[in-house]
């Protein structure tokens, strides 16, 4: 049976004080184990009692830093896992940590409940954060957890309740929407906007950098080297009309530069320079065109939808596009269009049946009666 208890200092005096940590005693083996809390709460201390014991029973044996790794040392490891593994959302988790530090500094993760993570989202609503960033602060931590259980710090981790988000995405173009835009842009940046309006794929990332190298003229495709986009996977998009004209103008220019004894390795540019700030114009030209608040990221999910209605299979578009479930889908409320057809026609077909109604003799409108 464990228990827990308060370790006592001699002082100068040859008094003796209590110290305000709880430590806790128990056994393994028939030895006894006496180890620091970190804390001065009894339900912490007991909480972490039972841990231990229960770690007995099942015969795990305690390592000598089992349990007593802290938020800052979780946080370290993170960010050291985000590096070695050249993540791309590297800062993103640095600012994540930083807005978690407040909350949980100094603190064992072992002493880290559900009750405490609850306590931190209802702070964070009160504070405006939306649901969506508190979940994104929410899986930092719980990747704090698992790696701390994978390197042996911890044999467990809390419960961590997400939250739930209106993550339906709903920034589509129509293509006159989108030849409003393209007309308030610059001479550089529309080739720019275009591509990424018809492949969907990522502007700042993945069309921004593109080089010539990856334009294959044999194999009519555009290709995204392997490890240069978000899942690490390497991406081929196929030459449409539209997409082969698009390039052509565009190699037509690294041509007159290349005369002009400029070689311009990227394929968008502007003069030969890279572009590296296209957020003003965007935003100016979309107040112009009537369509304010639209947003690059919109010709990702206008691209998967106009795929769909194309009638292009799903794994195809995914492949084309980068995504590897069809959750995106479902996200961006996208729906099989010649299903729902399909399912219109057999509504049409099943309609005579029932008694009482009649299938439409032909496919133009009734016409209204006026009374």
């Amino acid at each position: 049976m464990g228990s827990i208890f308060r370790r006592k200092q001699k002082l100068a005096d040859g008094r003796t004080r209590e110290l305000p940590t709880l430590w806790i005693k128990y056994y393994q083996g028939g030895r006894a184990i006496r180890e620091s809390t970190g804390t001065t709460k009894e339900t912490v201390a007991r909480r972490i009692l039972r841990a231990r014991e229960g770690d007995v029973e099942r015969g795990i044996p305690i390592a000598p830093r089992m349990g007593r790794v802290t938020f800052e040392e979780a946080a370290a490891d993170l960010i050291t896992d985000y590096t070695v593994n050249k993540r791309k959302s590297l800062t993103y988790q640095q600012r994540r940590v930083e807005v978690l530090r407040p909350t949980f500094q100094g603190r064992r993760l072992l002493s880290i409940t559900t009750t405490d993570v609850r306590g931190y989202v209802a702070e964070r609503q009160r504070a405006g954060a939306a649901n969506a960033t508190s979940s994104r602060e929410l899986a930092a931590l719980k990747r704090m957890f698992s790696l701390a259980v994978q390197a042996g710090k911890l044999h467990a981790k809390p419960y961590i309740p997400m939250l739930r988000e209106d993550n339906v995405r709903r920034g589509f173009f129509e293509a006159d929407q989108f030849a409003a835009v393209r007309d308030n842009l610059s001479e550089a940046l529309r080739p720019l906007m275009t591509f990424a309006y018809l492949t969907g794929w990522r502007l700042k990332s993945e069309v921004v950098p593109l080089e010539w190298r990856q334009v294959d003229w044999r194999g009519r495709v555009v290709r995204l080297d392997p490890g240069s986009t978000k899942n690490r996977d390497g991406r081929s998009f196929p030459f449409t009309t539209a997409l082969e004209t698009l390039l052509r103008e565009q190699f037509v220019i690294h041509e007159r530069l290349k005369k002009a004894n400029q070689i311009v390795s990227l394929v968008f540019h502007r003069g030969g320079e890279p572009i590296r700030d296209y957020r003003g114009a965007w935003i100016t030209a979309c107040r112009r065109a009537g369509c304010p608040g639209r947003i690059p990221h919109d010709f990702r999910r206008t691209a998967v939808r106009n795929l769909e209605r194309a009638g292009v299979p799903r794994s195809s578009a995914m492949a084309m596009v980068g995504h590897r479930t069809e959750a995106i889908y479902r996200r961006y409320a996208i729906v099989d269009a010649g299903a729902l057809r399909d399912a219109a026609t057999r509504l049409d077909l099943a309609a005579g049946t029932i008694p009482g109604t009649v299938a439409p003799q032909s496919e133009t409108a009734p016409s209204v009666r006026s009374a």
